[in-house]
């Protein structure tokens, strides 16, 4: 099955998912009639986004767009969530600025060259 992507299937999604959804069944018990549930139901939603966000910077959750199949499993965590990612709005609010994402299909980079600044022959005419 080619073009798929794995788009969520992270610890930081599973658990991130489960806490918004316990705060939506409070917010609805609070709907019908126990009112202290609505503001609480409110606040465990707005907890399920920090849980998130704080798992997702710790490695459990994963870059924006597709990554290689050996990354796809629930218990794989990115090593490139210390840097940040490129393009995650996460990670640019924690202050990481990201390094983009490179996938299979892209050639490798030529190392660079770097010169020496030893003493050439030529530089010994002086």
């Amino acid at each position: 099955m080619s073009g798929q992507h794995d788009e969520g299937h992270t610890v930081a999604g599973w658990v991130g998912c489960a806490v918004a959804t316990a705060g939506a069944a409070v917010t609805g018990v609070g709907l019908c009639g126990w009112g202290p549930g609505i503001w609480l139901g409110l606040g465990v939603m707005a907890l399920a986004v920090l849980v998130t966000w704080s798992l997702h910077l710790a490695g459990w959750g994963k870059p924006p767009g597709p990554r290689s199949a050996d990354q796809w499993g629930l218990r794989v965590r990115d090593r490139a969530a210390p840097q940040g990612h490129a393009g995650c709005l996460g990670c640019r609010l924690a202050g990481r600025r990201g390094v983009p994402v490179r996938t299979g299909a892209e050639p490798e980079p030529a190392p660079a060259v770097i010169a020496s600044r030893t003493g050439s022959p030529a530089d010994l005419s002086s």
